[in-house]
């Protein structure tokens, strides 16, 4: 245990959080995406639902603020202007721990395509469908 670090994040995904540079990418899926097929780094959060997970990631990752988009979610049926109630979860959150950067959705392909390029996939036993999300890496500025 650390003060001030969330307890769901243990040694390996610190480790892995750590590690990543600037620009790459988190998935953090549903206990349905197909994680190991997709991950080239997997990293188990069984018995964590997918909302628990990205607010301990987003209270010690930077999100990345060089680019238009840094955050984003799976959309219902490929369709992006679809959302289940999940996304607007994750919207809300992520309008409280990285104000103004948007959650853009994307269809299937496009979402599958940047889980399968991301640094790490963490796979979560999330129930509910949809419920995936990416965060890219950001900076911390020097003070």
């Amino acid at each position: 245990m650390l003060i001030g670090i969330p307890p769901l994040l243990g040694p390996d995904m610190l480790s892995v959080l750590r590690a990543m540079g600037h620009g790459d990418e988190l998935a953090i899926v549903d206990g349905n995406y197909p994680a190991n097929e997709h991950g080239r780094r997997v990293l188990r959060a069984d018995g964590h639902g997918v909302m628990e997970v990205i607010d301990a990631v987003l209270s010690v990752l930077p999100v990345d603020d060089f680019v238009p988009n840094a955050l984003f979610c799976a959309s219902v049926g490929g369709d992006p202007q679809k959302l289940d109630p999940i996304h607007h979860e994750m919207i809300d959150l992520c309008a409280r721990k990285a104000p103004g950067m948007p959650v853009l959705p994307l269809p299937g392909g496009p979402f599958y395509g940047r889980v399968k390029t991301a640094y790490a996939v963490v796979a979560t036993s999330e129930p509910r469908l949809y419920g995936n999300f990416i965060v890219r890496k950001g900076v911390i500025r020097p003070h």
